[in-house]
């Protein structure tokens, strides 16, 4: 079952364009290993930077999500800044795609719907998502990625302002 809440948050200055801290059990940091660029997360909580995408053009999106597994489930919490003001965004993890590239992100790879999460920028252009996933459906995702929509249903309007490859065991 998922339960997505959605709201937004103040500034928050986080870094991009590289992976920030490792997975946390416990307050103490979890075992993980590298791949694809993103720390495989199998318990525990891992923090990835999400970086600007190409379509991004007209906003400096910046920001992190850290993905958390208890158990059989997967929870989920981005915050970023430098959005566009009072403008809905979706987010959701997709599978890696068949376009040749050694950045999941840049794969093309399917969505995984059931990982949606809708928000709306505030009017400063931040923005925090949660949801939950049960592992089985995100478990195979290589990157999560941060798209416009259109409007509040979350579909989507571009390929993606912010993204981050992810890894789940």
């Amino acid at each position: 079952m998922k339960n997505v809440m959605m709201f937004g948050m103040g500034v928050l200055l986080l870094s991009s364009c590289s992976m920030m801290g490792g997975g946390m059990k416990n307050g103490t940091m979890a075992n993980g290993t590298m791949s694809n660029g993103a720390m495989a997360v199998k318990q525990g909580t891992a923090s990835y930077s999400l970086s600007r995408q190409p379509a991004a053009t007209d906003i400096n999106p910046m920001g992190n999500v850290a993905v958390t597994i208890n158990g059989n489930t997967v929870m989920t919490s981005a915050k970023l800044t430098g959005l566009a003001a009072d403008t809905y965004y979706v987010a959701h993890y997709h599978n890696q795609g068949s376009a040749q590239s050694n950045d999941p992100c840049s794969s093309n790879g399917p969505a995984l719907l059931d990982s949606m999460m809708v928000g709306k920028s505030d009017a400063g252009g931040n923005l925090s998502l949660m949801g939950s996933v049960a592992k089985t459906v995100v478990q195979a995702a290589t990157y999560y990625n941060v798209h416009t929509a259109k409007d509040a249903s979350g579909a989507p309007a571009d390929a993606g302002v912010a993204c981050s490859a992810v890894k789940i065991q």
